[in-house]
């Protein structure tokens, strides 16, 4: 540690230095020159007599006079140069002149005069009575040089972050002489704040990383059995799950250097300067061994290298990717270096990145489940003054599918709501407010429709409750609105179970809700309308995954058709099995719409009385349609829990939303 203290505590080179050295040098030569060396080589100094011979002989163009020093310069004509100057070497200037000293004014004026009578002199007299200070040639000679010198001084400094202390070399991190250095933030252990306590849910995901950290502080553990370290870990997963948070808690944990970067920051504009960086980041983890590096949103750089390179091109992402391979797993030694990436487009990460000795670890960090949803709130609600009745168990049950970025936005959406309305704590209702606004957009109370549009939608959305109402697998209603929300005209949110897998007939179930909305339009309106193209949509999509991906077809059983090879542009099917795809789609999408009409026509008087109350309400909730319908024969887990968790009347649940 010494050594790198003394190496911080070195001054710096600058070039500033160099140029007031090179500024010094030419002052001095000015100065003991006494400015002799800066006169215009095309003056000539002659006796007052030559002086009146020149101007008698008509060789004068313009006489000017100092009064101070007594002397006289006379610029002559051109067709004269040759008779002052007889060498055509003598006289290199623009404006040869000839200077003397005259004995006083009245008689220079006196000899102007009588020449001007003469004829011999017409041009013009000037008097001048500054003195000629030997500075202002040299400001006149050096200063454009100066110009450049203090821009340049000012390019260097503003390349180099303004000067910053720190700097090594040509200026700090972002100098022109630094472009080839490595941007990686250097975390030491006092400087990190986040702790695995920080990161809540993930158990698995934070077990593997808390072991890389067990492993730098205690490596005789493991090494003592035969076991070597782990040369990298890929946290892969959905945005917002918590890959970033869990590499900055191994900062805070670990007793190592620590160097974070992204990995956009590996390219540039400029050839050969990911490479370079990558060499550079290596080179100073070794330096620091045993240490951490850590790579977020590494697939800016480790994206899968191109089959087709263009003849001639050079792709500076892949030369970044090789220069990286090696480091990672060449023929140099990177022992006591862990690497840990970030990313959630593992899909189209180079191969050879991920091969074992480069990642040995693929760590999932997938979206929490209802349980991991609560220790999330329980971290996110430390610095939120919440009300005391609030239950995190039924929040947890009303996000399913939120990451823990999403929960965040959720606790300081409800802060914000309780304090537009001027409450001392935050609630359940607000929490309820904030899961819609985030789901569903801002309400637009204000928006103008007419009576039939307001029907159309009311009998739409009733279509909805109806059917998944009367389905076994379909989704818990939780509520139905016709209060437009961000783009949608009217919205039916449920809470879904959270499956691990799902079976062919609960998404037939789903897909028949889904489409009770535009089956409602048609029975009892007689027309069809564009408010279902969302549902449409999500339906076509859905059978599409099935046929296709799922082999759920009874035509085109157990066949998957999935490809995914990013540069296969061919269909891995042929026209024929296309063909058959669509139709397919078209049969299954046809009987859910068909049996979503049938059980609407069977229903219809509770169908009616759903849509009249939200065309007076604008929201219906569980407990409307359970006292029109009655309870449901199918009652599941959530729905369950959702019972003893009643939502507000004013906010209820929400979770997923239809259109």
């Amino acid at each position: 540690m010494a050594n790198n203290n003394n190496k911080k505590q070195r001054p710096s080179f600058s070039f500033t230095w160099i140029y007031m050295i090179i500024l010094a040098v030419l002052g001095y030569l000015f100065i003991t020159g006494d400015g002799e060396s800066l006169k215009p080589s095309s003056t000539k100094e002659v006796s007052y007599t030559e002086f009146q011979n020149c101007v008698r002989k008509g060789y004068g163009k313009e006489l000017v006079a100092n009064k101070d020093k007594g002397t006289a310069v006379l610029q002559l004509l051109p067709e004269h140069y040759r008779d002052v100057f007889p060498g055509s070497s003598d006289f290199k200037g623009q404006k040869p002149s000839v200077v003397t000293q005259y004995p006083s004014s009245d008689k220079l004026d006196e000899f102007i005069e009588a020449e001007r009578a003469n004829g011999n002199f017409s041009g013009d007299v000037r008097y001048e009575h500054e003195v000629d200070s030997p500075w202002w040639g040299f400001l006149i000679n050096i200063g454009p040089m100066l110009l450049l010198v203090f821009f340049w001084i000012f390019i260097m400094r503003r390349m180099s972050g303004g000067g910053s202390s720190n700097s090594d070399g040509g200026g700090g991190p972002m100098g022109i002489f630094n472009v080839g250095k490595s941007r990686a933030r250097l975390i030491e252990k006092d400087d990190a704040k986040v702790t695995f306590k920080d990161v809540a849910g993930q158990e698995g995901a934070k077990q593997e990383v808390q072991e890389i950290v067990d492993f730098l502080k205690n490596p005789a553990k493991y090494t003592e059995l035969g076991g070597k370290i782990p040369k990298g870990a890929l946290l892969v997963g959905p945005p917002g799950t918590g890959k970033t948070l869990l590499a900055k808690a191994v900062a805070g944990e670990a007793d190592v250097p620590f160097f974070s970067m992204s990995g956009s920051d590996f390219v540039e504009m400029f050839v050969g300067v990911g490479a370079s960086r990558v060499r550079d980041l290596f080179r100073k983890a070794k330096e620091k061994s045993p240490c951490i590096i850590f790579i977020d949103e590494i697939d800016a750089v480790g994206r899968a290298r191109s089959r087709n390179i263009s003849t001639g091109g050079n792709d500076e992402r892949e030369n970044t990717l090789n220069q990286l391979l090696t480091e990672m797993d060449g023929f140099g030694t990177n022992s006591g270096v862990i690497i840990l990436a970030a990313t959630n487009r593992a899909d189209i990460l180079d191969k050879a990145l991920l091969r074992a000795g480069r990642f040995d670890r693929q760590i999932h960090v997938d979206l929490p489940d209802v349980n991991e949803r609560r220790a999330i709130f329980e971290v996110h609600l430390r610095p939120i003054k919440k009300a005391d009745d609030l239950d995190l168990d039924f929040l947890s049950r009303q996000t399913p599918g939120f990451s823990g970025a999403d929960i965040a936005n959720v606790c300081n959406e409800a802060a914000l709501i309780a304090a537009r309305h001027g409450q001392s704590s935050v609630g359940k209702d607000n929490f309820l407010a904030a899961v819609d606004r985030i789901i569903g957009g801002l309400e637009k109370k204000t928006k103008v429709m007419t009576v039939e549009e307001k029907r159309t939608i009311a009998l739409h959305e009733a279509g909805h409750a109806t059917v998944s109402w009367h389905l076994q697998y379909a989704n818990p209603l939780v509520k139905v609105t016709i209060v437009p929300r961000g783009r949608a005209l009217g919205a039916a949110w449920y809470l879904p179970e959270e499956r691990q897998i799902t079976t062919k007939e609960q998404m037939l179930d789903e897909m028949c809700a889904t489409l009770g909305g535009r089956a409602a339009e048609e029975l009892f309106t007689g027309h069809i309308s564009s408010g279902a193209m969302n549902d449409l949509e999500r339906v076509t999509k859905q059978a599409y995954g099935m046929i296709a991906y799922m082999g759920m077809s009874d035509k085109l059983p157990n066949l998957c058709y999935y490809n995914n090879d990013e540069y296969q542009f061919q269909r891995p099917y042929s026209e024929d099995t296309a063909r058959q795809i669509d139709a397919e789609v078209q049969r299954m999408i046809a009987e859910q719409y068909a049996r979503a009409k049938a059980l609407l026509a069977e229903k219809s008087e509770g169908h009616a009385q759903l849509a009249q109350i939200l065309q007076e309400r604008e929201v219906i909730f569980a407990e409307d349609v359970e006292n029109i319908f009655g309870k449901r024969p199918w009652a599941s887990r959530t729905e369950e829990l959702l019972e003893s968790e009643p939502p507000a009347a004013d906010q209820p649940a929400s979770s997923e939303q239809s259109v």
